[in-house]
């Protein structure tokens, strides 16, 4: 009760190091137990991104700091808006070549607004070209634009190398440990206010859990009073009545583990089982007099696609779960946890899941194909809206760092896709350029870019607004190779069709009828027979029998495949394989419905 808390989250775009700086004040703090990460996640692992919110805790000079890793990437935004209510300062983590980058000013524009006053760390600046001054400048010049008061302006800055452990306050001074930044933290970061005796208990709900013996679980920051295990409470949303419930399990964490509490006071933030139906922004009372705390609000979605039962010709080869109830069981079950999604039923057995981007439904998806589930899902739309009878539509702020030689391809393919650009900075042989544009014209880009910049060129968005809808975008437009024919792809005719375009099997590779087997540079669509084996006759004839040189072909993931899905198309999501495939697989019944 008499210990002092301090309650921050860390943030920053993706890549410049917030877990990695987390996971060093663990290991400085001693509560990291042996090589455990804040990115526990099998996906955010394998990916090294940070997709959910996560927290933590530290004890450093009798002190209790509560630290929230937040994700970086624009499409998991919702998991930081919610975050950044429940705490009293961010840490702001930049990097020290890059600068301030998309996300950066997304989330330092919501903390900003709720008051916050930042404390800048500038991380990596070991990096070649890293310039910790300019760096800083721009992150003054960030705070300026975003209305920062004149207190937010003067942030204190702790320099830091995040991956060997060790940070600074002045640029002069030698590096030890990660306890200036500690340091830093207890000089800036208000204390949480503590417990007063009979006071009335005031909690709210930012986060959620799932547990297979305990349902759904709350992730709360408490206010005022104090709560208890087994303590009956009233839950009030601004919207509707108040209902009673009873926390059956109480948890604090104790670095990355939760340790079961039997009481837990004003200031702390703890991890509630029992209450089934609680929300994001709920508030937990023991009086039910007590008015609601002011409600969360998350960003809508931006991109919507359908989910349907797999009726391909391989149905049920690999997946456990295939029906259409079990695919809206696993969605109902996304939905206790992932607040940014919204799922409605679509026409016969389908369902319509709206994200906040294409990164934020493959997570989902990549996730439902690991656990056993089969499915197909169509082509990703941006959501189009009528507000005050005008049409509009979802616009991004895009910005590129390439090497100044591909800056023209960039910037050809980005205007023809809708997009204006904003600014350019050179820097060094690199060039930063910024656009503004419908996020339409960002949808089956991002692979593009990768092959106009060589893969040396970084591109990163977020959501900025809706607009009024910017009209018809031409994008490069690649026609489908589509199978006649159903069996196993033999080299042979292989090596004809990728004269023609791309292909995304190999050989031995099964086929069926009206599967997508390549794409034609040409843009024309392609009736093919990848099962065409050679004619045989009992004569040898010169030249005949070279051997076939095969192309690597291009193997298909959820990302790459949603990039490109048309809207006659529909992406196959299976455990084993990712297949793309016509609507109507038969060429008939295409050509009927032309």
């Amino acid at each position: 009760m008499s210990q002092e808390i301090r309650n921050i989250a860390i943030i920053a775009h993706v890549d410049h190091g917030k877990t990695t700086l987390t996971d060093g004040l663990m290991e400085f703090a001693g509560a990291r137990e042996g090589d455990s990460s804040m990115d526990s996640n099998q996906l955010e692992q394998e990916r090294g991104i940070t997709i959910y919110a996560k927290n933590t805790s530290v004890e450093y000079k009798d002190t209790k700091i509560n630290i929230i890793d937040t994700p970086g990437h624009a499409d998991f935004g919702s998991e930081v808006e919610r975050v950044l209510r429940s705490i009293d300062c961010v840490l702001l983590v930049v990097d020290a070549q890059e600068g301030p980058m998309p996300q950066t000013r997304f989330v330092l524009k919501k903390s900003l607004e709720l008051g916050h006053r930042p404390i800048v760390v500038i991380n990596k600046i070991d990096k070649p070209a890293a310039d910790p001054d300019q760096c800083e400048e721009q992150v003054l010049e960030l705070f300026l634009e975003l209305g920062a008061s004149d207190e937010q302006s003067d942030f204190p800055v702790v320099y830091a190398v995040g991956r060997d452990k060790v940070a600074k306050r002045k640029m002069e001074d030698e590096m030890v440990d990660l306890s200036p930044v500690l340091d830093t933290v207890l000089e800036h970061v208000p204390a949480a206010r503590g417990y007063e005796e009979g006071e009335t208990l005031e909690a709210q709900v930012f986060n959620l859990g799932y547990d297979k013996f305990l349902g759904r679980l709350a992730v709360a920051r408490i206010y005022e009073g104090k709560l208890n295990k087994g303590q009956a409470v009233f839950i009030k949303h601004k919207d509707t009545d108040a209902y009673k419930g009873k926390i059956i399990k109480l948890s604090t964490y104790k670095g990355i583990v939760q340790t079961e509490t039997e009481e837990a006071f004003a200031g702390d933030i703890v991890l509630i089982a029992g209450l089934e139906d609680i929300n994001i922004g709920d508030t937990i009372t023991d009086n039910e007099a007590t008015e609601p705390l002011p409600a969360i609000n998350v960003d809508e979605p931006t991109v919507t696609m359908t989910f349907l039962v797999n009726s391909s010709p391989f149905a049920g080869r690999e997946g456990k779960y295939v029906t259409s109830r079990q695919i809206g069981e696993r969605l109902e079950k996304e939905l206790e946890i992932n607040v940014g999604l919204q799922v409605e039923p679509g026409d016969g057995d389908s369902y319509i899941v709206k994200g906040r981007g294409e990164m934020h439904i493959a997570i989902l998806l990549e996730n439902m194909r690991r656990e056993g589930y089969e499915l197909s899902v169509s082509q990703p739309k941006v959501i189009v809206k009528e507000i005050d009878g005008v049409k509009q539509e979802p616009f991004e702020e895009v910005i590129v760092d390439v090497p100044s030689e591909y800056q023209g391809p960039v910037i050809e393919r980005l205007s023809n896709r809708g997009f204006v650009m904003q600014n350019m900075v050179p820097h060094g042989n690199q060039v930063r350029l910024i656009f503004e544009g419908p996020t339409r014209g960002l949808l089956g880009y991002k692979n593009q870019f990768v092959i106009d910049t060589k893969g040396e060129g970084i591109l990163t968005s977020r959501f900025v607004e809706f607009r009024p809808y910017a009209g018809e975008i031409k994008k490069r437009q690649i026609g489908s190779m589509t199978s006649m024919a159903t069996g196993k792809a033999l080299g042979f005719a292989l090596a004809g069709l990728q004269e023609r375009g791309e292909l995304y099997i190999g050989a031995g590779t099964e086929v069926y009828e009206g599967m997508v087997v390549g794409n034609t540079s040409k843009g024309e669509e392609m009736v093919v027979n990848p099962t065409k084996g050679k004619q045989l006759t009992n004569m040898r004839a010169s030249g005949s029998d070279d051997n076939i040189q095969l192309t690597p072909h291009r193997p298909l993931s959820i990302e790459i495949g949603l990039e490109i899905v048309g809207s006659d198309e529909y992406l196959e999501v299976c455990p084993e394989s990712i297949r793309l495939r016509k609507q109507k697989l038969k060429e008939g019944e295409r050509k009927r419905h032309l």
